[in-house]
């Protein structure tokens, strides 16, 4: 691991433009859909403002779970972190090789092999071929699918896409990894399974953000948490702090009992 890994953001900002913003119901849609406020460009052209005076600089060591309601902008700061959205103004600064992991899904092919998925799934997260290869048959036994991997995914359920999707992803070796909900699809003890490779996937990277609804998943895989409201930051700080301040004492007593439970087996 590099010592450069960092990601600094100063009153970073996304807005995206509704060119055609006549009627309020078509607003009303696009906003429920998107989140964040509604207001007007220098150019007078109405834009709904995703995120706003994003700051934060987060260094190798960081695990940072974010919280917020659907629409709230997680997803968008994960993508503006990953490179994909640019800020409209403000600035975003990352340093480190990013593993942006957004959908499961992405970048698997229904008409080809469970085998040949692995493959392409791990290129499209910046591995080579042989990389791949040379993984296959740890990633094959992970998944426990055996003479299915030979079979094309369409004839795959959902949790059988995801653990080829998580046997991909807990493979390899990031120095940013950016991780959005969407794990969960899969019985609870290959969850189980795949929880520890995950613990061991956010050991082996740098800095991981991490957007998930799961405070079971937050308090287990990091070491801080941000909340978002509307596109802007309310809080950063310590997980139980955050979450209780976003869902309450019950929740926060939720985190307190998993960390703790944590620090147990970690200590037998």
């Amino acid at each position: 691991m590099t010592e450069h890994v960092n990601i600094s953001t100063h009153n970073a900002c996304v807005d995206f433009p509704i060119f055609d913003a006549k009627s309020r119901s078509m607003k009303k849609a696009f906003l429920g859909k998107a989140g964040g406020a509604i207001g007007r460009n220098s150019s007078d052209v109405v834009v709904v403002e995703a995120l706003k005076d994003i700051t934060m600089t987060l260094k190798e060591g960081d695990r940072v779970g974010l919280v917020g309601h659907n629409g709230a902008g997680k997803s968008t700061l994960l993508r503006l972190l990953s490179g994909i959205y640019e800020p409209t103004r403000g600035s975003a600064t990352i340093r480190g090789r990013v593993a942006p992991v957004f959908d499961l899904g992405v970048g698997m092919d229904p008409e080809i092999s469970g085998y040949e998925n692995i493959i392409i799934r791990g290129l499209f997260l910046g591995q080579t071929r042989k990389q791949m290869l040379a993984k296959m048959d740890e990633i094959a036994d992970f998944t426990e699918l055996g003479d299915y991997l030979d079979m094309p995914l369409r004839t795959y359920s959902t949790g059988m896409r995801v653990r080829i999707a998580m046997g991909v992803v807990t493979s390899i070796d990031p120095e940013i990894l950016l991780l959005d909900e969407g794990i969960g699809a899969v019985d609870a003890e290959f969850m189980k399974k795949a929880r520890v490779r995950l613990q061991k996937l956010v050991e082996r990277s740098g800095i991981l953000v991490f957007a998930s609804h799961s405070n079971e998943f937050l308090a287990q895989l990091c070491n801080s948490a941000m909340w978002i409201d509307h596109g802007q930051i309310r809080m950063q700080g310590d997980i139980e702090d955050v979450v209780r301040a976003y869902e309450g004492d019950d929740a926060a007593e939720h985190v307190r009992h998993v960390i703790k439970e944590m620090e147990r087996e970690n200590t037998l």
